[in-house]
């Protein structure tokens, strides 16, 4: 089953976001098992959508790639607002 991912960042710019993803993503492509990858500023954050092939590639990406990559980064700081679903 796919899975969902939503993440808000409040206060966050574009910049970041791009530096964010030069940390984390492959340089050409999607991380193994994203399906889909969308991001856009509105006027108080960034918003990030991503659609995986399950939650267990999700989880693994959360865990080896981003979250020790993400302190190393000039990318987004601050709280998230994080959001994961089964897609149906």
């Amino acid at each position: 089953m796919t899975y969902i991912l939503s993440d808000f960042f409040p206060g966050a710019s574009e910049q970041e976001y791009r530096d964010e993803i030069a940390a984390v993503h492959p340089g050409e492509g999607l991380p193994e098992g994203q399906l889909h990858h969308f991001a856009g500023q509105s006027d108080d954050g960034v918003l990030i959508v991503t659609i995986w092939d399950s939650k267990e590639s999700a989880d693994r990406f959360l865990s080896d790639v981003l979250m020790p990559r993400v302190s190393a980064s000039n990318g987004l700081r601050g709280e998230r607002e994080h959001r994961g679903a089964v897609g149906f």
